[in-house]
């Protein structure tokens, strides 16, 4: 079995796979009389509209995987992104891979300790929520439409996570 690292989901670091989707270092502004903040276009939603695709909004409720996780198959969108924004502090983690044709040798995989939330660009390969701990609730914008939008493979390896040596344990 391979192991894969996680790092801190950061801008930098999960930028060729999307968007991080946090309040930190974003554009924001008053709105309302000055009675709202808005924290203004976190994300680049794509769902598709040339190809028949419509914005969707889920709510999407993860269950604490088991320890120590396995990474043994990985899916994509190809018509649309795919943004997961939790409801709560959550800790789960993001395995991915750039959008094109699978390559294991660049599976990345990150933790998220709280607010933060993410934006598959379209195609990109990623692994299904994996929540840590206690349930966690996440609200999901993706693309719906007539024409399928999900591309599932299995893995020829699989993978265990683990932590940088410099951070606490998974």
């Amino acid at each position: 079995m391979k192991t894969l690292t996680l790092e801190p989901l950061t801008r930098e670091a999960f930028a060729p796979f999307g968007d991080v989707i946090e309040l930190e270092g974003a554009r924001h502004f008053p709105i309302n009389a000055g009675t709202t903040e808005r924290f203004h276009d976190l994300a680049q939603v794509d769902v598709g509209i040339d190809t028949g695709g419509r914005p969707l909004i889920n709510v999407f409720r993860g269950q604490p995987r088991p320890q120590p996780v396995e990474i043994s198959m990985m899916e994509r969108h190809p018509l649309g992104s795919q943004a997961f924004v939790p409801l709560g502090a959550v800790r789960y983690l993001v395995v991915v891979a750039p959008a094109g044709e699978f390559d294991a040798s660049r599976l990345k995989a990150f933790y998220v300790d709280g607010w933060q939330g993410v934006n598959y660009a379209r195609g990109v390969w990623h692994h299904p929520l994996i929540v840590l701990d206690t349930a966690g609730d996440f609200i999901v914008v993706d693309r719906g439409g007539d024409l399928p939008n999900c591309d599932e493979i299995d893995l020829p390896e699989r993978y265990t996570l683990r932590k940088a040596e410099a951070h606490a344990a998974v």
